[in-house]
């Protein structure tokens, strides 16, 4: 019984330990530099994790980053200046929302103009439908007459049939 009880705490600790363990505590002069270091790690991606910002990561790498953030921050840099140096040392992967240059390019212009070309052709499909549902909508002369000559027949087989049955 006493065993039973050691493993269930120990079972508990273990289970509470991660919780203490992501609370990180950072310490700032003023509420600006603080709104700006939570703005930063908002902004950033973990370099590790698939599409975690550096705030919701716990990742070793995320930590090592915040711990960065926070010391240039303190030491003074701007956001441009830290944003620079980690785009430099990660390249453009590390923020959520990639500069627009040259290489950038079609990560910026590929959604609308794929959305507009689809809209194009869907556009373009739905006319050639109505078109398509008009011409064949409409019957030629010699095929009205047929079409009445056949209907007619049928009216004449189902009266026929209608009297054989009684």
């Amino acid at each position: 019984m006493l065993k039973r009880f050691a493993l269930m705490m120990l079972m508990a600790v273990v289970c509470v330990l991660p919780v203490f363990a992501a609370i990180e505590e950072v310490d700032f002069s003023d509420e600006k530099q603080k709104a700006r270091y939570q703005a930063l790690i908002a902004e950033l991606r973990c370099p590790m994790c698939l599409n975690a910002n550096l705030a919701g990561s716990d990742a070793p790498i995320a930590a090592d980053l915040r711990a960065e953030i926070h010391e240039q921050i303190l030491a003074g840099k701007s956001d441009d200046e830290i944003l620079g140096f980690l785009v430099d040392r990660y390249g453009q992967f590390i923020l959520y929302k990639p500069r627009l240059q040259a290489a950038t390019a079609l990560l910026w212009f590929a959604p609308p103009l794929l959305l507009l070309a689809g809209f194009f052709i869907l556009r373009r499909m739905l006319s050639n439908r109505r078109q398509l549902a008009a011409e064949q909508g409409t019957l030629t002369e010699h095929e009205q007459q047929r079409l009445q000559a056949l209907l007619g027949n049928n009216d004449k087989n189902d009266e026929n049939s209608g009297a054989s049955r009684g």
